[in-house]
């Protein structure tokens, strides 16, 4: 199924929607024809984004939410059948990044990315997934983890264990919506290099030279390599619209790491540092 036949007419709701991968799924759903309810905790941010897009001449609605509140995200899904009567795809994409030691970063900064990475994506999943199956009508339920859910990397490791925990959120959701015969599709997005600000707004510990370095590798890399925010937007509702469990904005990067994650597993290997990290710190 095309973009064009599964989306049409209905209502996404996209968090961390007022910048990166959230705008540009917002921006190519518009695109696609549907009414779009944007949420992020930075109003400015979330409500230049839903202006964009009305200015289109597409149905745009700006939720300022923080996904840590389970009672914000019922209002959000509240906002949302109010204004347009329903929800066909929700997209539970708010996400940040960490940079640093594990035992330097501070304790907030853990509780953050727990907060949003882990909690934010179970509750919205939650919310929207019970008042889908209680609408009766089939929907689509994304998640975005990271190519990181395959791998590990040290001075990351907020985000890699969060994003870990997504995808094995999202793989038994799939399958509770299978016993329950649901019309729901749900979906694991692993993007990989996306041009977004990720790292800019990362909270970080960068006392340590090797951990600056790591920070500004990584942003290099998905700054002069990565796609843009709309370019994975088409990418992901493609797959979405096409009714894949495994998203990816890279699918040969994914099955690499994927083929790589099962053996190291498979021959229960010691951690290894990847080939660009053990370059810093040599």
């Amino acid at each position: 199924m095309t973009p064009e036949q599964a989306f049409t007419g209905g209502t996404a709701v996209i968090t961390g929607a007022g910048s990166g991968i959230g705008e540009g799924l917002a921006r190519v759903a518009a695109r696609h024809g549907m009414n779009v309810v944007l949420a992020d905790i930075a109003q400015d941010r979330v409500e230049r984004v839903a202006a964009e897009i009305a200015a289109t001449g597409a149905r745009a609605l700006a939720v300022v939410t923080d996904v840590t509140d389970i009672a914000a995200l019922e209002r959000l899904a509240d906002a949302a059948w109010d204004r347009f009567g329903g929800v066909r795809l929700a997209i539970n994409n708010a996400g940040i990044e960490t940079i640093g030691y594990s035992w330097e970063l501070p304790d907030a900064t853990w509780d953050k990315a727990i907060d949003i990475n882990i909690r934010g994506v179970v509750h919205g999943s939650r919310i929207f997934a019970r008042r889908m199956l209680e609408a009766g009508q089939a929907g689509y339920i994304a998640n975005v983890a990271s190519i990181g859910s395959l791998g590990m990397m040290p001075t990351q490791a907020p985000y890699m264990m969060s994003k870990h925990a997504v995808l094995s959120f999202t793989e038994c959701l799939f399958l509770e919506m299978q016993v329950r015969n649901a019309p729901i599709q749900v979906s694991a997005v692993l993007p990989a290099q996306v041009a977004t600000r990720i790292f800019e707004d990362a909270p970080a510990d960068l006392g340590s030279p090797m951990v600056s370095r790591q920070r500004e590798m990584m942003h290099a890399m998905i700054t002069q390599m990565g796609i843009t925010p709309e370019q994975a937007g088409e990418v992901i509702l493609a797959g979405i619209a096409s009714g894949e469990f495994w998203v990816s904005t890279h699918p040969e990067t994914t099955a690499a790491m994927a083929a790589a994650r099962g053996a190291y597993l498979a021959a229960l290997s010691t951690p290894s540092l990847p080939e660009e990290v053990r370059a810093l710190v040599e």
